[in-house]
């Protein structure tokens, strides 16, 4: 005779119960971890693709190259871009995470604009880009940033600037990847929830 056929018939029916339900606690357990590891891969895949391998390039010519202020070793590459005639006009702003110098000499043959923007952050560049943009008739710019921020640059930009944006990265220390990755979740959200105007 088993333990349950010797137990009253009640004591059975609340083991059997009991079994049950700690059998469906069991599988939502499971089955929240497996929702769990879902939204953390895809966060994961969502984070790579915003902020460490964003799409970038420019075409052979744009209206003007704009460097970002911002980390990253960003005036050589757009000093590059210049020497190449890569465009007209270099742009380079001198906002509050500016590369730290002064308005660096003009490559040969190229205009160079230096600005402040007001405020000196990313929406104060996206706006002074706009108006130079609207002043000098600029179809096209090709933005110099980090990967990091890429992707909120762009989206920014393209809301002060009807024309063609495009992106140039600069490399990132590796130390500095973690914060700038937090840093731009929390600045792109503000960006597309927050501050969604020119």
């Amino acid at each position: 005779m088993s333990v349950a056929e010797s137990l009253p018939h009640t004591w059975a029916m609340k083991l059997s119960r009991g079994g049950r339900a700690v059998s469906r606690r069991i599988a939502r357990a499971r089955g929240m971890r497996r929702a769990c590891a879902a939204v953390m891969v895809v966060f994961c895949v969502v984070t790579a693709r915003l902020f460490v391998w964003p799409a970038q390039g420019m075409p052979a010519n744009v209206s003007a190259v704009v460097m970002l202020a911002g980390p990253g070793d960003r005036l050589p590459v757009a000093l590059q871009l210049a020497r190449e005639h890569r465009s007209p006009v270099l742009v380079i702003s001198q906002g509050q995470h500016g590369y730290g110098g002064p308005c660096p000499p003009a490559p040969p043959g190229v205009d160079l604009i230096c600005f402040d923007p007001d405020p000196g952050d990313t929406r104060g560049e996206a706006e002074s880009l706009g108006r130079l943009a609207r002043r000098f008739h600029w179809s096209s710019v090709a933005l110099v940033t980090s990967r990091a921020q890429d992707t909120r640059a762009r989206i920014m930009v393209q809301r002060c600037f009807a024309g063609s944006v495009y992106v140039v990265t600069a490399p990132l220390t590796a130390g500095s990847w973690p914060y700038q990755i937090a840093y731009e979740w929390g600045a792109l959200f503000k960006a597309l929830f927050v501050i969604r105007t020119c």
